[in-house]
């Protein structure tokens, strides 16, 4: 089949991501919303993403993070010119003619503290994993075998094999490690199910949304279910690190 001639909204976050950590999917959405990109879109209403689409993203979040300028004046200096969106690294026209930044530029929106601005990982659904055996998944991981023994108890990594032919997927890697900060400061891997069963329960859901889709058995459809999964899993992980953002604000104010 074909490779597509555009992106999904989860590719091109992918793309942004190395450059502009604290960007989600839903602040692309919120872009376009306030009209800064127009992505066309499928005849099931995905969203497509051009070269043209990406690098103007790359531009206006530049003009965000670098000259703190709001989102109308963006736009704004895109419609005009001002901005040309073509040069190399969003060079706006301003700057190169030492015209002063917008008043507002100069107004610099303070942080959330860090311990509730969860950065969502992309995820990486459709990559295809490696096999490690246990001394490599530990060692990649910063875990003991008896922890790693601790998770697979608990149903959090399970491996394939038996015996001397034991191994293990390089995506257990991330689970092991993030489970491994908390058996470091005294969580048991008991206490660990909870996510577990959290996520159970939340790829339940995508395969009900994913259902009609998946019984089409045809390579749009399955395109299509692979941009859902996408969205949906990047979805979930802004709203839990939103809710525990939330939530933890009246612990720190203590």
């Amino acid at each position: 089949m074909a490779e597509r001639p555009y992106l999904s909204i989860g590719e091109v976050l992918a793309l942004l991501l190395e450059e502009f950590p604290d960007v989600t999917i839903s602040k692309i959405r919120f872009l376009e919303s306030q009209g800064l990109i127009e992505p066309e879109r499928t005849a099931s209403g995905y969203r497509k993403f051009y070269d043209l689409d990406v690098e103007r993203l790359r531009v206006i979040l530049r003009e965000q993070r670098e000259n703190f300028l709001p989102l109308r004046v963006i736009r704004d200096r895109l419609e005009t010119g001002e901005i040309d969106e073509t040069a190399p690294g969003g060079i706006s026209r301003s700057e190169e003619s030492g015209v002063d930044r917008h008043p507002s530029a100069r107004v610099r929106i303070p942080e959330a503290p860090a311990a509730v601005s969860a950065a969502v990982p992309a995820v990486a659904v459709t990559t295809e994993p490696t096999t490690l055996d246990a001394p490599t998944l530990c060692v990649r991981a910063g875990i003991t075998a008896a922890q790693l023994a601790e998770l697979e108890a608990f149903g959090l990594i399970s491996h394939q094999g038996v015996g001397s032919t034991v191994t293990y997927s390089s995506r257990d890697v991330p689970i092991a490690s993030a489970a491994g900060a908390f058996l470091e400061r005294g969580v048991e891997g008991r206490h660990l199910r909870g996510w577990k069963q959290a996520v159970d329960r939340e790829v339940a859901l995508f395969e009900q949304l994913c259902l009609p889709l998946l019984r089409q058995r045809n390579p749009e459809a399955r395109q299509q279910v692979h941009e859902m999964i996408d969205e949906l899993a990047l979805a979930g992980g802004e709203l839990r690190a939103a809710l525990l953002g939330a939530a933890l604000v009246p612990l720190l104010d203590r």
